[in-house]
């Protein structure tokens, strides 16, 4: 699709339908996560240690099947379109969502998350379908407001999720998420539009190089998209080695009284409520002064807030500082994926998301891991320590392999 056919597309009509989409799919995938370790406690007589190793696993399963499928779906992606690409993910993973409300010990949840990654992409492909119909004067705007979407319903999926884990039940919550993934799904195939074009079938030579290798030789910069699709498995590992032990952080700087189910969602969604925030401006700054500012300032700022959350007095300070992580993301994602977008001829929309997500999901894995095994040997302080740690040799690799992302002219 050229500049002219962009401009003439349904992109904004799409962009407000996947932005409530999105919004929808974000509650279902966030409202479990802040009692999924108190759910994993739940199936067996485990120790503090074990706890936060099973919880690792079961954050790692879906993350691991889904960095190994996701350049096969964006194969797809790319033949048969994006839209139905969203409603095999809604539905396939709203199944896998209802059985997981039924599981009776570590390892069937275990398995069914890794049945989860299997169907995933519904953002990926919502972003790529963006991304291929956006002017690209458009695009970093466009981005930035679709994330907001997702944001916005991981914002109110925790609080969801742990309000009805503490008044109802665990399980409960794992059936109404199932819902609101078959509403997204619904939502999708009925009012999304997509004049697709199929995009031609390489030359046999070009798949004999494999898939990666036969699309980066697609790019003017392969090196870039290189940098870019490593930062995002750096950043996402970032947020990912917290998702594990948040509940159980939070239940320990409670003395392990009160509603602490309630009060880790509303510490894992408060990201989302500066990120919604400065997610789309952030991202018109970059459309206007350069992308490459924006990224190199996110990367310094999730430095300095993540190494104090592990010397938190109480949950207080701990949200404040969980706040202003949103900030560091809203610059981050959206930013790497603009600067993507931007770098990318337009017959690789659909298989560079689906790299990017692969490594977003290689992230969440290695991050979950590395979450769950460092605060099992040490304590939950070191995580964030780690973190800190991982991100600034991410911004130092972006520094002096990339100089034109620090000028702008990226």
């Amino acid at each position: 699709m050229d500049e002219a056919q962009r401009q003439k597309s349904p992109w904004r009509r799409n962009l407000a339908i996947l932005w409530g989409c999105t919004f929808v799919a974000g509650i279902a995938f966030s409202e479990i996560m802040p009692f999924m370790s108190l759910y994993v406690g739940e199936l067996g007589d485990f120790s503090k240690a074990q706890v936060s190793f099973y919880s690792g696993l079961v954050y790692a399963a879906t993350f691991l099947v889904t960095a190994i499928v996701s350049p096969m779906w964006g194969a797809l992606a790319d033949k048969k379109g994006r839209k139905i690409m969203l409603i095999r993910a809604a539905f396939g993973m709203a199944v896998a969502m209802f059985c997981m409300g039924l599981v009776t010990n570590v390892w069937e949840l275990i398995a069914l998350r890794a049945l989860q990654g299997l169907f995933s992409g519904y953002i990926s492909n919502a972003q790529a379908l963006i991304a291929s119909q956006t002017p690209r004067s458009n695009a970093g705007k466009a981005l930035g407001t679709l994330v907001t979407g997702s944001t916005s319903g991981m914002l109110m999926g925790p609080i969801i999720g742990g309000a009805l884990a503490q008044f109802f039940s665990i399980r409960d919550t794992f059936f109404i998420t199932a819902g609101l993934l078959l509403l997204t799904g619904i939502m999708s195939a009925f009012f999304v539009k997509e004049d697709f074009v199929p995009i031609p079938a390489r030359p046999k030579a070009a798949k004999q190089k494999g898939l990666l290798r036969g699309l980066l030789s697609q790019f003017a910069n392969p090196k870039l998209i290189i940098v870019l699709l490593f930062s995002t498995l750096f950043v996402q590992l970032g947020n990912a080695s917290i998702a594990p032990i948040v509940s159980l952080y939070v239940k320990e700087l409670m003395h392990g009284k009160g509603a602490f189910a309630l009060v880790a969602g509303i510490i894992a969604a408060l990201p989302g409520i500066s990120n919604i925030i400065a997610a789309p401006r952030l991202g018109e700054y970059g459309d206007r002064h350069g992308s490459g500012k924006v990224l190199v300032a996110g990367y310094l700022f999730a430095v300095l807030v993540y190494i104090p959350q592990g010397f938190v007095p109480g949950v207080i300070t701990l949200g404040i500082l969980r706040l202003l992580v949103g900030i560091s993301d809203g610059a981050l994602f959206p930013t790497i994926q603009t600067l993507l977008t931007k770098n990318s001829p337009v017959t690789a929309t659909s298989a560079i998301f689906s790299w990017n997500q692969s490594f977003q999901a290689l992230g969440n894995m290695f991050g979950a891991l590395l979450g769950g095994t460092l605060a099992g040997i040490f304590n939950y302080n070191v995580v964030f320590i780690a973190t800190a740690c991982l991100l600034l040799i991410n911004f130092l690799m972006l520094w002096f392999t990339e100089p034109q992302l620090r000028t702008g002219k990226a």
